[in-house]
Parts: C-alpha cells; structure tokens; sequence
C-alpha cells in the first residue's frame, strides 16, 4: 500500500479525523497518519502503527447497517486468516469489531507494504497481470467454499440496486427516464434470480465468494500474493466474481482448477454488474468525478442485452 502524494479530498480529510480519533481511542498512536487510497473507501494508514481503518465515507447505508455487513466481513476474513488463506487480516492491536466514529462504521486491518500494485503495471502487462491473478482466485475459492458462517445471497446488489435506483429516480438528469425504466425492470429480473438461483441456473455453485473483483483486489507483498477488500463477500456462484474478468482470465481460472465456468451464468453475471455500476451513480452526488468514471460502464450498459432469466 502506498499514498498517492496527492492533495487530500475533502473526503479523505474527515475520514482522516474519523480514522485518527478512533484509533486513538482504542490505544493508538496514530502520530503520524497517512491516506493510501480514496475511492469509494478511504483507507488511513495510522502510522507508525501497523493498522489500515477502512472508513466508508460514501455509504448510504446508516452505521448500525454499516456494522452489521463489516461483522460478516471481519467473521469471514478472520476464517480464513485461520485457514492459512492469503489475505489481509484484521488488526491483532484492536478488538475485532466495527468501531462507530461520526456518525460511520470502521474497520481495522493489519497493514502491509505493497509491492508493485497493479494499478501501476504498464498498460501492456496489465491484462497478463490480471489474468495472472484471477487464476490465484480459483484457491481462494476453494478454501471459501468450507466457510461455515451465514451470508446473504448476492449483497450488495440486492437490496443495495434498488435503493440506489430509488435515489437516482429522485435526481433528474443523471439518467435517461428510459434508462432509469430498464434499471428497475432488470432489478426484479435479479431479485427473482436470488430467490430462487439454482431453478434459473440449475448447474450454479453457490457458496462464499470475494463479492468485489478477487483479481483486482490483490496486494503483491515481499511474502507473496494478499487479496484484500472483502466488504461485499456474499453467497453466490463463482462466475459473480468472475464477471468483467474477460475470457483469457477465466480460462486461467479453470486450468488452475476452479472451474467450469458457467458461460451463460456468467454473461448474467456481468449484465448484473454493469446495472450495479450504473446504479452506484447513485453516490454522483457525495463524489462528483464517480460519473466520468462510470460512464464508459454505463455506455456498456446500455449496449448489453437486457437481462433477462433462462427459461426453465
């Protein structure tokens, strides 16, 4: 993990406040903090302790909502640390529970160096480092299919798709009245999916899985491969996690023995995630540069096929 060495975002500045206070509280040095990411979360390093906080600065959801997903998170991500998996663990230095700081619910993880992180491999070895790294995903799926603990079926994206398309109905000119109708329409396509997957997709594998982009959610460290970020791990199929991940980087996913992959699952899988990205429009507001980011997704979006369940 490193900082940017960019002027801080009004944003990061309170998660910073946030971070440093609690922290504190718990015992924590936090002399000398330092923002090493600022998207959705904001990740505060409360150097010269080893402990990241996740703030969610952006989330829509109240704190108490907030710390019921990051209990499931912390449960799991804790399991697995038990299991030997490869993955950023939670803080040994704090108690393993959300902590409310200003109104947002926080999460504190072990730090580690990051070496060579993805987002700074030239353009031309990116697609081999991510098809590189969603095969190291078919482990962490093994190991997670063993997970004993409860979690909702394909959260966030549900109820998480409706509330946002709630918000955005209510913000004219974000999206098209036809886009926001399509949106809502492929919404109770995905609801009627989580009631009832294995009738739509009879062949689906449901069990634990990462929720966010395993391959893209690795921490390359001295001591190998770390993936990190698991707030949105949900009971789904695989392909969840796979989705967007392009055709070489499943192949890879399946040779290093994690498959098969459902190749029709999937292409649902990846219609879902670009309605969730059109639905994280929904944070435009808190975050006005989200809607230059996400608007190649949405432009893909509105090319795809409407999703629709197979017949059974």
């Amino acid at each position: 993990m490193a900082d940017s060495g960019q002027a801080l975002s009004e944003r990061a500045e309170q998660a910073m406040r946030l971070a440093v206070s609690a922290g504190r509280k718990l015992g924590l040095r936090a002399h000398e903090p330092r923002v090493l990411h600022d998207v959705f979360n904001v990740l505060v390093h409360l150097a010269p302790d080893p402990v990241v906080v996740r703030v969610p600065i952006l989330a829509l959801a109240p704190a108490t909502e907030q710390a019921e997903r990051q209990r499931r998170e912390l449960a799991l991500v804790g399991w697995l640390a038990d299991q030997g998996a490869p993955v950023v663990p939670p803080s040994p230095l704090v108690p393993r529970e959300p902590m409310e700081s200003g109104g947002t619910s926080l999460t504190f993880w072990q730090y580690v160096d990051e070496r060579d992180p993805i987002a700074a491999a030239p353009p031309d070895a990116l697609e081999e480092r991510f098809v590189e790294q969603t095969g190291w995903v078919a482990e962490l799926h093994r190991i997670m299919a063993g997970y004993p603990g409860e979690l909702p079926v394909l959260a966030p994206l549900v109820p998480g798709t409706a509330q946002s398309l709630a918000v955005l109905g209510k913000r004219p000119g974000i999206l098209t009245t036809a886009d926001l109708d399509r949106a809502e329409r492929e919404n109770a396509v995905v609801e009627a999916l989580v009631r009832d997957l294995p009738r739509a997709f009879p062949g689906a594998r449901p069990q634990a899985v990462h929720g966010d982009s395993p391959p893209y959610n690795v921490l390359l460290t001295a001591g190998g491969h770390l993936f990190s970020d698991f707030e949105d791990a949900t009971l789904g199929p695989v392909e969840w996690d796979l989705a967007g991940a392009g055709p070489r980087a499943v192949e890879a996913y399946e040779r290093a023995g994690g498959g098969p992959v459902d190749r029709s699952l999937l292409a649902f899988m990846e219609g879902a995630r670009l309605l969730q990205a059109v639905a994280a429009l929904a944070l435009a507001e808190r975050m006005p540069e989200l809607a230059g980011m996400l608007e190649p997704l949405v432009v893909q979006w509105r090319a795809w096929p409407s999703l629709e369940l197979p017949h059974s």
